[in-house]
Parts: C-alpha cells; sequence; structure tokens
C-alpha cells in the first residue's frame, strides 16, 4: 500500500497525495542553446515524460529559461548548484519548479531568499541530497556517509525552508549505491509526510544503470514508497523514460505502452526467437495502448503465456501460433509471424480509440 504524503504541483503534475507516480528525466542538452533544449524536451514528452530538469550552472543558462520555458511542453524544474541568485533569475524566468542541493548551497541568506521568490510564484522546492556532495557537517555529525546523515540532511534543509514559511517541498536523498539508497529513503520517509523524489544517481549505463535503477526504485515502490521517479542513466534521456515505465509497469502503478514478455529459450526452441523478439521490441517502442504481448519460443509454457497475455505468439517447428485474447487465432509461418502480429496489434488500438470515443 503507498504512502500517502503531502502534495506539491510541479507545473500541472501533482506529486504525492495519491496522485500518479510522475515519471521525470533531465535534459542532456546544454541549457543555454534555446533551440536544441526545446527540441529534447519534445522529444521527452513524445516518449511519456511528465516533467523535465534543466541544467542551470551559470548566468547563461538561467537567462535562457525565460525563453525555453514558453516553449516547454512539458514543466521544467531548475537544477541549482553553489549560487542562490541561479534560483532567482530561474524563478522570474517562469520554471516549474527548483532544485537545490543542500550540501553546496551555503548561504542562509540565499535560502531565505529563494523560499520567498518560490512563495510568490507559487512553485515547489525539491530538496536534493546526493551522498557525493553530502554536507561535511552531516558526515562528521553522522560518522560517515550513511542513511542518517542523508536523511537527517534533507531535513535539516527542509526545516530551514519551513523557518523561512515555505512548504511546498519534496525531499530526495539518492546515492549511487542502490542498498544506501533504499536505507536512507526507509529511514527518510519514517521522519516526514513530505512527497519524495526517488532515485539511483549516477546509475551507470543503459544497461547497469537500468538494473541498479530497478533494485533501488524498484524495491521502495514496492514497499510504498515514493510519489515520483528518475532513472539516471548516461544515455539518450529518453532511454530513462522507457525505463521508468518498465519499473512502474512491473509494479501494475502506471499503465503506460505495452509489456513484453519472452521466454529466455532453452534446447526446445524451434524458432529464431531473439532475433524476432528484437524486432517486437523495437516496434513496440513505438506503441502507446496498455498491452501485453508474449512471444514464447516452444510449447512449454507458450501456449499458456499467449494465452495470458492481450496477444502473443507461441513457437513451434518454424512456425507460430496467434493467441488474441485467450484464444487460438491462426498458425503463421516464422518468416510472416511480426507482420501478423502486429496486424493485429493494429486492429486492436483501433478498437481501443473506439471505445473511447
Amino acid at each position: 500500500m503507498r504512502r500517502i504524503t503531502k502534495q506539491v504541483q510541479v507545473g500541472d503534475v501533482k506529486i504525492g497525495g495519491g496522485a500518479p507516480i510522475a515519471v521525470q528525466s533531465m535534459n542532456t542538452t546544454k541549457t543555454a542553446d534555446v533551440e536544441a533544449t526545446v527540441t529534447q524536451i519534445s522529444e521527452l514528452a513524445a516518449a511519456g515524460c511528465e516533467i523535465t530538469r534543466l541544467a542551470v550552472p551559470d548566468a547563461d543558462a538561467a537567462k535562457a529559461l525565460a525563453e525555453i520555458c514558453p516553449k516547454s511542453v512539458l514543466p521544467i524544474v531548475a537544477d541549482i548548484h553553489f549560487d542562490y541568485r541561479l534560483a532567482l533569475t530561474a524563478i522570474n524566468g517562469g520554471v516549474n519548479g527548483l532544485r537545490i542541493n543542500p550540501g553546496n548551497l551555503r548561504e542562509d541568506e540565499g535560502l531565505a531568499k529563494i523560499a520567498k521568490a518560490a512563495r510568490i510564484r507559487s512553485i515547489p522546492i525539491r530538496v536534493g541530497v546526493n551522498s557525493g556532495s553530502l554536507d561535511r557537517q552531516m558526515i562528521e555529525e553522522y560518522g560517515g556517509i550513511n542513511e542518517e546523515a542523508m536523511a537527517h540532511s534533507a531535513m535539516n534543509a527542509a526545516r530551514q525552508l519551513e523557518d523561512e514559511g515555505f512548504f511546498d517541498i519534496c525531499l530526495s536523498v539518492k546515492s549511487s549505491d542502490p542498498l544506501l539508497t533504499i536505507k536512507s529513503y526507509r529511514l527518510l520517509s519514517d521522519m516526514t509526510e513530505y512527497p519524495l523524489h526517488l532515485g539511483v544517481t549516477e546509475a551507470g549505463t543503459l544497461w547497469e544503470g537500468t538494473i541498479r535503477s530497478a533494485v533501488g526504485i524498484g524495491t521502495l515502490l514496492a514497499e510504498g514508497i515514493g510519489d515520483t521517479i528518475r532513472v539516471s542513466l548516461t544515455a539518450d534521456p529518453v532511454e530513462e523514460v522507457r525505463a521508468a515505465y518498465a519499473i512502474l509497469r512491473a509494479l501494475k502503478l502506471r499503465e503506460q505502452g505495452p509489456v513484453l514478455i519472452s521466454c529466455p529459450t532453452c534446447g526446445r526452441t524451434e524458432v529464431n526467437l531473439m532475433t524476432l523478439v528484437r524486432e517486437v521490441e523495437l516496434r513496440l517502442s513505438k506503441i502507446k495502448t496498455p498491452l501485453t504481448v508474449a512471444v514464447m519460443g516452444c510449447v512449454v509454457n507458450g501456449p499458456g503465456e499467449a494465452r495470458e497475455a492481450d496477444i502473443g505468439l507461441a513457437g513451434g517447428k518454424g512456425q507460430f501460433v496467434l493467441f488474441k485474447k485467450g484464444c487460438a487465432v491462426k498458425k503463421v509461418s516464422e518468416e510472416h509471424a511480426v507482420e501478423e502480429l502486429f496486424a493485429e496489434i493494429r486492429h486492436m488500438e483501433a478498437e481501443s480509440r473506439a471505445e473511447e470515443q
């Protein structure tokens, strides 16, 4: 059961308070390059991203936000480090939220000015604690980089904002270590009702990073912890969005796009399943309708999995049986299996659109 938290709103996206878990990413473009940044925001939106974050390392990036925000199809969160004045420029530029790092934003006066400006504009602030930039005082007080230091760092910053009369707060305590991430969020969740943004920071490449993120984020979501997520990958940020939805679909927390079930293959397989599944996966990435699609390689589990899916293929010797809604539709050759599968999927999409109208 999901833990109920307070709710904040980033643009038109609600976070916490029982709202659907929101999917975030972060642009890899230079924020000062307005055209490239706006283009990538549109690509992220097309993939299903709901909030994007932009790096604001200098005055040029901060000033560019005034041009980017009116053109953006997604709510924008400005990522602020070191200089509170960049946050003030970002707020004036029309951003929908701020992320600040208490480990490197050291001027209390600056934090007070940020809180006042954000309160006037009614935009939330995410306090984003990272293990790699944890405040030295927290490390010394709690005996190292551990869950106590992480959680208390977030809470200290939240209390500073509260002292300024600011309460539209979201918290995160990310580490590149999934286990430390899990422990930190568990502790923080017990300490506060503020909504939590989940992530395993600097998780790695598309392959390794997705696995580490699935372990860290997935464990917490399965325990009911978390209100919004970002999968951090050294990859095209569109891949972050795809990975995020895969995690959410696996836990039945969001339904967007298809779920592909396929068998690992073994000596019973008599079709070129790996090549076929790769093609199916590629083509499914362009489909938004929630579907469970099974592509199985043999007669042991194949027919059962295919019947339980919305649509599926169960392999035999050089051919497949096409199943739809639990019923065998027809036999198809291995050569034409993918085309036959997607012809039926297109019919199902059309039926779904007709039901919605």
